[in-house]
């Protein structure tokens, strides 16, 4: 027992008793992990996420037909879809929502060097933390060391996405076709910043789905490494 102990004020960097003393009885029988057995344990659960995850939002309508992350319209073009609609452009309006995803699923094919940078980064401290932290400790670490470089990756992407899936035309068409309606206000929406943040959003669902599964799942656990790393937090 005193050397198990000893052990772990060495892997928790000599965090509080209380602390170290909870997991210490969550500990599984048998053996001892290292710093670094635990950092890697994390980094490989985020490397599963971000492959399995952030690979299908990448493909087509891996946005459009996940009804977790689809892009729906901003509130102020809800007029406007209504309005095509009930004059029988209801063909039209779905065709500017679908290109919409469809710039989303093209970003999403760069986010993958970006997540994996911010992975290798991962300290004994962060994956501390992660460990002992809420299901979606993994994602708020990512979206916190992403964040500002995936929308700065994402923004020109989209923005050349809707001139190569169409967008650019297709809601040209849309809003001319609504701003020449009688009685409504134009509008002009940014959509390139709205898609580039609602794309970040879905990234960021469903890989905190999968880290999710991992905790709480230990059938998702796929590897001795993760089946060790997260018995200490089960």
């Amino acid at each position: 027992m005193i050397r198990k102990i000893l052990t772990l004020a060495l892997i928790f960097n000599l965090t509080a008793c209380a602390e170290l003393q909870e997991v210490v009885n969550q500990l599984p029988q048998g053996g001892t992990l290292g710093n670094a057995e635990i950092a890697s344990g994390l980094r490989q659960a985020l490397d599963f996420g971000i492959d399995k995850q952030v690979t299908k939002l990448a493909q087509t309508d891996g946005f459009f037909k996940n009804e977790l992350v689809k892009i729906l319209l901003p509130e102020e073009l809800y007029k406007v879809d209504k309005a095509l609609r009930d004059i029988g452009l209801s063909k039209l309006a779905d065709e500017g929502l679908k290109v919409l995803n469809r710039a989303a699923e093209d970003a999403v094919k760069e986010a993958t060097p970006i997540f994996v940078d911010a992975v290798k980064g991962i300290t004994f401290a962060d994956a501390k933390n992660i460990l002992l932290g809420q299901d979606n400790a993994a994602t708020q670490y990512l979206t916190s060391k992403t964040e500002t470089a995936l929308y700065s990756k994402f923004n020109p992407v989209i923005k050349n996405s809707f001139s190569k899936v169409g967008a650019d035309d297709i809601w040209s068409s849309v809003i001319n076709k609504y701003n020449n309606l009688p009685f409504t206000n134009d509008v002009n929406p940014d959509l390139t910043d709205y898609v580039t943040g609602e794309a970040l959003k879905g990234v960021y669902t469903m890989i905190a789905i999968e880290e999710k599964e991992i905790r709480n799942k230990i059938s998702s656990r796929t590897t001795d490494l993760l089946r060790k790393v997260f018995a200490l937090q089960d």
